[in-house]
């Protein structure tokens, strides 16, 4: 082999590595872009008015919301609860044509009858309603007690409303003077 095909053989292997990094860094980048597009639907479509911002529910406006971060709900029936609201709540659809063009838990309009969910006040397409449910999944669903960072993390570090939590967070120690706490 000359020292030219060395070089080559170098280069394409570096090549190789620069470009999976990338991919990898691309592929993190796009998970996050999902997570935050879920939270800005989640605000959009106003899930926080009944669920609250940190998805523990509640009374709201539809009533008393079931608490997100308690659901035992997979993804797709996440998916299909915002899609298609909950019969006999206060859980509206916010998919187009739930329960007339677009069948919801098996059943028409005809079956729901009297038990028909109230419509949202905005549609969402398919991929709003995915990444709305990604971001339960990822950030709401069998997380603990809403935290401060969780908190500044929906509203943004300058907002008060995260002031009350300011106060539960955990102390932070200093260990870098003989091991000992201050």
């Amino acid at each position: 082999m000359t020292g030219h095909n060395r070089l080559s053989a170098g280069a394409t292997f570096a090549f190789v590595i620069v470009a999976t990094a990338a991919m990898t860094a691309s592929a993190a980048a796009q998970s996050a872009d999902l997570t935050n597009a879920g939270k800005a639907v989640f605000k959009r479509a106003n899930c926080f008015g009944c669920h609250k911002w940190h998805g523990n529910g509640g009374g709201g406006y539809g009533g008393d919301a079931l608490s997100l971060r308690k659901t035992e709900l997979t993804r797709e029936q996440i998916i299909e609860t915002v899609g298609c609201g909950r019969p006999g709540t206060g859980m509206p659809f916010f998919t187009r044509g739930a329960y007339d063009s677009v069948e919801c838990y098996g059943m028409t309009r005809q079956d729901v009858g009297n038990r028909m969910p109230p419509e949202a006040n905005i549609f969402l397409r398919a991929t709003d309603v995915e990444a709305v449910a990604d971001y339960v999944i990822a950030h709401i669903k069998g997380k603990g007690e809403p935290t401060y960072t969780d908190c500044t993390d929906f509203f943004g570090e300058t907002s008060r409303v995260c002031d009350v939590y300011k106060a539960l967070q955990p102390a932070v120690t200093d260990t870098t003077t003989s091991g000992q706490s201050k």
